[in-house]
């Protein structure tokens, strides 16, 4: 369907950028409460993890999870897992699919997932 007046226009692919899924309903779900409690910190998540699902700039916001946490099994593949900070408590937790270009969100929440409890 082509766009018409008064549609938004959407930015155009750089063809660099990582398409963002949900893994399971419950992520979005978590999205969802993060749009509404932190819009502009959700905002800056979703372009990071889009243009640089790997950066290492920020370690303290955004980093690759540790030991037996750092890979997760994603449709029969072994991949990193990492997690981004949005607010003090909230995290989106997602697993990297670099061959599909894909960041598959596995967690998302105002609070910490409970595999680190």
């Amino acid at each position: 369907m082509s766009p018409k007046r008064g549609d938004r226009a959407a930015p155009p692919p750089t063809g660099d950028e990582y398409d963002l899924r949900f893994a399971n309903s419950e992520a979005a779900e978590g999205w969802e409460q993060l749009s509404r409690q932190a819009p502009g910190n959700l905002r800056r998540a979703f372009d990071r993890l889009r243009m640089s699902p790997r950066a290492t700039d920020s370690p303290e916001r955004h980093h690759r999870l540790k030991g037996k946490l750092g890979t997760a099994r994603f449709k029969g593949q072994e991949l990193e897992r990492w997690q981004y900070e949005v607010t003090g408590g909230g995290r989106i937790w997602y697993v990297l699919d670099v061959g599909d270009r894909t960041v598959w969100i596995t967690y998302a929440g105002t609070g910490h997932p409970k595999a680190t409890d």
